[in-house]
């Protein structure tokens, strides 16, 4: 047994950079090859972390759920380093390496796995509405009326719109929900 394989004993989880892309290949060449060679005793798991964001443009009434990978051109592999197994997944077309320095992958610990898989698979709010962008109010005391958008919070919930009402800018606070975004004229 070399010095790599003591260094490394033990189911962990290593991080496999890929080309821009080919992520989902990776992970479907890998368990394929995991299934022919039966070794399924070095490699346990392959994941692509992901999290579902939810867009809205606030043109449509339906809002569509889009799959985002957290780190894109990285798969996780829950896997005993061995030789083989290096060989085997820096042999697979797509990867480029291990993360770590030089050739000496670097298994991720436990809190940071715990954090990564805590975060898989959230739905998370996105919009598609900018600063500056005009939007309808389409509910509340003023519905109907027009602005730009000058502030979003930081979790999308709450905007601020200028709406120009009796020769004046009056900022509204709002919820996202009340607004969209108005039709190009």
């Amino acid at each position: 047994m070399s010095d790599f394989d003591k260094m490394n004993e033990g189911l962990r989880w290593y991080v496999a950079h890929t080309y821009s892309g080919y992520e989902n290949k990776v992970k479907t060449n890998l368990e394929k090859i995991v299934e022919n060679r039966g070794l399924q005793h070095l490699i346990d798991d392959i994941r692509i972390p992901t999290e579902i964001v939810v867009e809205t443009d606030g043109s449509k009434d339906e809002p569509k759920e889009v799959e985002n990978k957290i780190f894109p051109s990285y798969v996780l592999i829950k896997m005993v380093m061995t030789d083989e197994s290096w060989h085997v997944v820096r042999n697979i077309r797509g990867v480029t390496g291990f993360v770590g320095p030089g050739s000496k992958p670097v298994p991720l610990t436990d809190e940071e796995v715990a954090a990564i898989i805590s975060e898989e698979g959230q739905v998370v709010a996105a919009s598609t509405l900018e600063i500056g962008d005009m939007v309808d109010i389409i509910d509340g005391l003023f519905r109907n009326y027009s602005g730009r958008l000058s502030e979003i919070s930081e979790d999308g919930e709450e905007v601020t719109v200028i709406v120009s009402t009796v020769g004046r800018d009056m900022p509204l606070k709002l919820e996202r929900k009340h607004i969209r975004k108005a039709a190009e004229q």
